[in-house]
């Protein structure tokens, strides 16, 4: 899927010439593919879910520091967009250190950054521990977690997608209430004191993204050498003066000290050996993790600038235009839709079931039907996917008519239900860049997303400003929204074009 090569035990990476001799994997679909599942379950829960319910947070915020709404809301928004905008550069982590590594490390920094709000003292605190620290430690653990479930499945990938997603709506659910009820008992210090140590079961869901491993079928008998010195000893030095071969390997024969006959060496000190044993392996260590992170930045910068660059690829552009213009709308939705409540007079019947839970509901529910129906053989994924965004930009449309409590619970619950093409967006991301830069690609897409995440509420509140209604808000998203889906459209067109018109030259040639 992306350029790394990590390992259960952390090795480091072997010898291209080797790729010639991997096997299928025996978990490729089947057997720990659904742990990777569910692990990335839990890091939507514990990160979108978590994000989802910071308007309890935000209350409490409001009641504590007496700012304003707009520059207390962009603590929220900070958080969700960097958890985003820093997906290229997790690209560069994931590409060094492996999925596993990078999402174990998120997950301390956003429990660390948690903890640390708890001691803020005003909210321009709160963008710094908060909205920069435990964002950034979101978007370490949150990519990891979406490209290894695609890299762990080929035929079922869409569905894998759609039920590890669903913790996004799961965790609205469970973090709410959590969050809620921790303020009441112990006040929102000590709930975000709390909600930190829940954030460090993101090491453990990093901790079980096992990545692939291939074994290989080797007969090399220099490899198979006795080694004279100690046990614990990597190196193999042969009697007669000459380096076995694992120094040859590493081009260290020319420092190594030669060592006499077994009778010679009895009569030295026997911790000198030890000492060099121990000094060897730490330099190849450094060595090898030094050509690994060269390698990992090589690959990470030739991914977004070099001649392998993806924006030379005309439609993945356009993939991006559209991230920039879709996710806005699905986030102004959540965030305006309880004010929209209270100017309608609606207060009564939303505390009873609350729009936004319908919207949570229905969202779990398509991203799973959606992605079932887009794993169908006789269906291609990019017209279920279209087809959902159309969808989608219509409910946003329509929402601004809807006066009555049963007339916007309709509209929300086709909103949550189109809007489940959230769990498509890594299977057509990897058919336009192919699995080998899904994790840059990806990483771009999250970002402009972010970026859309973070614009996208400040821009409907100026718009409310100036017009005094939220319709205009919906209207404007709306359109824009139109704009993405139709520029995308068009780009998607012309590839289809030009392959059927490759296919045409190909038959007349043959």
């Amino acid at each position: 899927m992306y350029t790394s090569h990590e390992n259960i035990g952390y090795e480091f990476e072997d010898d291209p010439k080797d790729k010639k001799t991997l096997k299928p994997h025996p978990d490729i679909d089947g057997g720990w593919a659904w742990v990777i599942v569910l692990s990335s379950f839990f890091v939507h829960i514990l990160i979108m879910g978590s994000q989802m319910a910071l308007g309890v947070l935000n209350v409490e915020w409001l009641e504590e520091f007496h700012q304003s709404r707009g520059l207390t809301a962009w603590v929220s928004s900070l958080s969700m967009g960097i958890t985003l905008i820093v997906g290229p550069f997790i690209g560069l982590f994931i590409n060094t250190c492996g999925c596993r590594w990078t999402a174990f490390i998120g997950g301390v920094i956003n429990a660390l950054g948690w903890v640390l709000s708890a001691y803020a003292a005003s909210v321009h605190c709160l963008f710094i521990t908060f909205g920069v620290a435990a964002g950034f430690g979101s978007g370490m653990a949150y990519l990891p977690a979406v490209v290894m479930v695609g890299r762990y499945f080929q035929k079922r990938r869409a569905l894998a997608q759609g039920l590890s997603t669903t913790g996004t709506g799961v965790g609205a659910f469970l973090m709410t209430p959590l969050l809620k009820y921790l303020c009441a008992e112990y006040g929102w210090r000590n709930a975000m004191f709390i909600q930190g140590a829940v954030s460090l079961n993101l090491c453990v869901c990093g901790a079980l993204l096992r990545p692939l491993t291939f074994r290989k079928d080797r007969t090399d008998p220099a490899e198979k050498c006795p080694p004279v010195l100690p046990a614990r000893s990597t190196e193999s030095v042969k009697s007669n003066g000459h380096m076995g071969g694992a120094e040859e390997k590493d081009g260290a024969s020319a420092n190594e000290e030669t060592l006499c006959d077994p009778h010679a060496q009895e009569c030295k000190d026997q911790a000198q050996p030890r000492k060099n044993t121990c000094a060897l392996r730490a330099l190849e260590t450094l060595s090898q993790l030094s050509r690994r992170v060269k390698k990992g930045f090589r690959d990470w910068y030739s991914g977004y600038f070099g001649t392998a660059s993806l924006f030379t690829n005309r439609m993945f552009v356009a993939f991006i235009f559209w991230a920039l213009l879709a996710y806005s709308s699905f986030v102004i939705t959540f965030i305006h839709l309880p004010e929209i409540v209270n100017l309608y007079h609606l207060s009564e019947q939303n505390d009873i079931f609350p729009l936004t839970s319908i919207i949570a509901i229905v969202h779990i529910f398509g991203k799973v039907v959606l992605g079932v129906v887009a794993d169908l053989p006789c269906v291609s994924v990019w017209n279920v996917f279209l087809m959902a965004n159309f969808a989608l930009v219509i409910s946003i449309f329509i929402l601004p008519l809807m006066h009555t409590y049963a007339g916007l619970a309709v509209v929300c619950a086709l909103i949550g239900f189109s809007s489940g093409y959230f769990s498509l967006m890594p299977v057509v991301t990897e058919d336009l860049v192919g699995i080998k830069h899904l994790a840059n690609a990806y990483g771009i897409i999250i970002c402009a997303n972010g970026i859309s995440a973070l614009l996208g509420p400040p821009f409907a509140g100026w718009i409310y400003d100036i017009t005094q209604k939220y319709d205009f808000s919906f209207y404007m998203c709306g359109l824009l929204y139109m704009v993405g889906i139709v520029f995308l459209l068009i780009q998607l067109c012309i590839r289809i074009i030009a392959q059927s018109r490759k296919k045409y030259v190909d038959g007349a040639r043959v």
